[in-house]
């Protein structure tokens, strides 16, 4: 076989790193933008943020004439204000940036173990207190002996987020037995101690015993309470099925009073432990403004979500007096040319960001004054196809964004939906028509309300053709219970 050299031309896609930045910017929420751009400030000397004041190296007068001549184009470059024929020729593709620049050159490792400003007790900042963390804490403030210490801290460990008792006792005196002789009478008369910690109904092995447990804690005087412990003790099953006419027969009330029963059981809570959670709150930060000026609509980035910062005119200025030659000035000039195409990449972030928000409030103009009932068919081909990108950037841009209007805030996602045909042959956006089902069971008779055929129905005759399954989809997607459920004495 005969060896020879060929040479062929050929064409495939790679991506630069700067690309790959890029990508990875603009798919990232607000908070976790914010936490690469720390990132970035950490491990880049020459970046900072733009409300730090610059602070210039004292030289004689002419040399900072010069230097703030020749600095002035390119050292104050902030999001927004990147040139293009500032920055350098691209990186080689299929590179990465720790095979152009040394992380190690220049860049200080970051620790907060090694910061002495670290508060050791900020992870904690904002979380809750757990359901077993509070029953702990009274379980501390309540005399017991070491015996039945044990059996209460068993009993607190086999109480699950709800604030059921998920072990039997036979089951909980198992481990205390290893140490101390108990017996089940000592662990019951434990538990009737645990079930009166906060919150009230806790500890409980029933539903039934859970509202029991927060009924004895009401006055003796409350009205209609000896009824609501005979039914949630007698007949919780038939309130379960709402068979009303038989709960009237049983408890011998009339339909008047049955109200006021339930409606004092009604207002117990049947999870009392979803009241404590551990979980640090989440709070959502809108990405994009949008409101109304006279008769337009105004789409405008959030300035607090938007990270500012600059290249730092110091180390810029350092950067260009430094010779060719040295360690120091390759190691300037690398973070200087991270930096640029780091702050170019955030602002290709914010402008297409802000070029599919601004389309999007064209596409749902009623949908903002009008409500859901009103919320067109949209979906990320629509976009991509009116602002020249491809689907999957229209898809990162959209992703844990969220825009804040007069209605509320909105994820991006929020205004894509899919839709189904209407009598005339249009469309009819399934958002829309949640609203419509929603409105319909608003103002259904709470005595005979609407089954999803006979919502199917209203709907057809509004022009919009929907399957019976469709409807209770999206009643499901609603969380609005079945048509059994809703039913309600009045």
């Amino acid at each position: 076989m005969k060896q020879s050299l060929q040479l062929r031309l050929g064409q495939q896609l790679t991506m630069t790193p700067q690309l790959q930045q890029a990508i990875r910017l603009l798919q990232l929420s607000s908070l976790d933008l914010q936490a690469e751009v720390q990132t970035i400030l950490d491990s880049n000397l020459m970046l900072e943020r733009s409300d730090e004041p610059q602070e210039l190296p004292v030289q004689p007068e002419a040399l900072a004439a010069q230097v703030a001549a020749d600095t002035r184009a390119e050292t104050e470059i902030e999001i927004g204000t990147v040139a293009n024929d500032t920055l350098p020729d691209e990186l080689p593709v299929d590179s990465s940036w720790d095979d152009i620049y040394d992380p190690s050159d220049g860049a200080t490792s970051y620790s907060r173990g090694e910061d002495e400003d670290w508060d050791p007790c900020e992870r904690y900042a904002g979380a809750g207190e757990s359901l077993r963390e509070h029953l702990y804490w009274q379980m501390r403030l309540t005399p017991f002996n070491d015996r039945d210490m044990a059996l209460a801290t068993a009993i607190i460990d086999a109480i699950d987020e709800s604030g059921y008792l998920t072990l039997s006792l036979e089951e909980i005196c198992q481990g205390p037995r290893e140490q101390f002789a108990v017996t089940l009478a000592e662990a019951e008369a434990v538990l009737k101690l645990v079930q009166h910690f906060d919150p009230q109904g806790v500890g409980a092995r029933s539903p039934a015993e859970c509202l029991l447990l927060q009924l004895e804690a009401l006055p003796n005087d409350t009205l209609w309470l000896a009824e609501a412990r005979y039914l949630v003790e007698q007949h919780l099953e038939l309130l379960a099925n709402r068979d009303f006419s038989a709960l009237i027969r049983r408890l011998k009330v009339s339909r008047e009073a049955l109200q006021g029963i339930i409606a004092l059981i009604q207002s117990l809570d049947p999870y009392p432990g979803a009241r404590l959670s551990n979980t640090a709150p989440q709070y959502v930060v809108p990405d994009v403004l949008v409101y109304r000026q006279r008769d337009a609509w105004r789409v405008e980035l959030n300035p607090d979500s938007t990270p500012k910062v600059r290249i730092n005119a110091r180390y810029a200025a350092l950067a260009r007096r430094a010779g060719q030659s040295s360690g120091d000035s390759n190691c300037l000039k690398n973070h200087l040319q991270e930096a640029r195409w780091f702050l170019k990449s955030l602002q290709n972030r914010n402008e297409t960001l802000l070029k599919v928000a601004t389309c999007i409030v064209e596409r749902q103009r009623e949908f903002l004054e009008r409500g859901d009932e009103h919320m067109k068919p949209l979906i990320l081909r629509d976009i991509a196809e009116v602002l020249g990108l491809h689907e999957s950037t229209i898809s990162r841009v959209t992703t844990q964004k969220y825009m804040h209007t007069p209605r509320g805030l909105y994820e991006l996602k929020f205004f894509f939906s899919s839709h189904v045909g209407t009598s005339d042959g249009g469309e009819c956006s399934s958002t829309a028509i949640r609203a419509m089902i929603r409105k319909l069971i608003q103002a259904e008779d709470a005595g005979k309300p609407l089954s999803d055929d006979k919502i199917a129905k209203l709907l057809e005759t509004e022009g919009i053709q929907v399957a019976r399954r469709t409807v209770a989809k999206y009643r499901e997607a609603m969380s609005i219970p079945s048509s059994s459920d809703r039913k309600r004495l009045v």
